[in-house]
């Protein structure tokens, strides 16, 4: 057997981006340089891997634009990397726009065996102060520090958890943030400090499919997210179902609440099949129960942001059996 490795997968973002000058912030365009390229910008990089590196470029792409095909491949290599005894852990270079989405993903899917840690940057590579160099030595010190098995998400000096990280900034560096309970440690001069040490690893009881199942489908089941407010209307809602989507995630006012034209509609579209869940556009803290027609508000799904709680759907609804 050879000696452990990490393996380091790259699927474009702001952290592999160019721009046409080293002051430009904006307007670059992400996903132009490979990941192997990246790791040249560290010069220590296999000293903070305690061993080997191997890369894998799965795809270049802007994470807004991120597909089912890349999410499929990414799985995938995943897979195979975690099964590979000669693997410690896994590192994937991400965009920042889509990654609270990939990173529940991968949370929900993967077996918790070994870390998986994403990382992603908010200045492009060819920046004056390129914060990508950093996040990915940071990602990977905390890859090869014997971190917990799940995924995490290591940013700005900060590792936080698949479940909880969202991004909360269009543009400063501390754009991931963890509401309710913060980080669950800190990368400080090439060590991680555990601020929540014993934390068990531990999904939302939500039915997903066999992996099997799931990569053989050549998209995942359509699913939207609407938003409930001032002046709300059934018409949105309507023109969802009319058009075949399979689910929709609302983001209702306060406590999980709907417009009382909105919540008709949705009432309208459950009765003829359509998926219905309901969570709050608030930031902080968790509905509960009460408070609208809808389906109560369950315990597994309140705690995930409407991002999150979309792409749990797509998964529970691809967990159906077919026919």
């Amino acid at each position: 057997m050879g000696q452990s490795k990490l393996v380091i997968l790259g699927t474009g973002g702001t952290i592999a981006g160019r721009a046409d000058s080293q002051s430009q912030g904006v307007g670059y365009k992400a996903g132009q340089i490979t990941v192997q390229s990246l790791l040249e910008a560290v010069p220590d990089l296999e000293q903070q891997a305690r061993g080997p590196v191997q890369t894998q470029q799965i795809a270049q792409v802007d994470s807004k634009d991120m597909g089912w095909p890349v999410w499929r491949a990414l799985l995938q290599a995943c897979a195979r990397a975690l099964e590979d005894s000669e693997t410690r852990a896994v590192v994937i270079t991400h965009g920042t726009d889509t990654l609270e989405e990939t990173a529940w993903l991968l949370h929900s899917l993967l077996p918790p065996i070994k870390p998986v840690v994403l990382t992603c940057a908010m200045r492009p590579a060819t920046a004056l102060l390129a914060d990508g160099p950093q996040n990915l030595r940071d990602a990977v010190t905390v890859a090869a520090s014997g971190a917990r098995s799940g995924v995490w998400v290591v940013a700005g000096g900060e590792v936080h958890a698949a479940e909880q990280v969202q991004k909360v900034h269009p543009y400063r560096l501390q754009a991931m943030r963890s509401f309710e309970g913060g980080p669950q440690a800190l990368v400080e001069e090439g060590r991680v400090r555990w601020l929540v040490p014993d934390a068990p690893f531990t999904r939302p009881a939500l039915p997903v499919p066999k992996p099997s199942d799931l990569l053989s489908l050549d998209e995942l089941p359509w699913v939207e997210v609407v938003f409930s407010g001032a002046l709300a209307r059934a018409s949105g809602v309507d023109a969802l179902v009319a058009a075949g989507v399979r689910g929709i995630v609302v983001a209702g006012t306060g406590n999980a609440t709907v417009h009382e034209d909105m919540e008709a509609a949705l009432l309208r579209a459950h009765d003829k099949g359509v998926w219905v869940w309901r969570g709050t556009r608030c930031a902080e803290g968790l509905p509960v129960a009460g408070g609208s027609a809808l389906n109560p508000v369950d315990a597994d799904l309140a705690q995930l942001p409407v991002a999150k709680a979309r792409i749990a759907m797509m998964l529970a609804l691809a967990a159906q059996p077919r026919g």
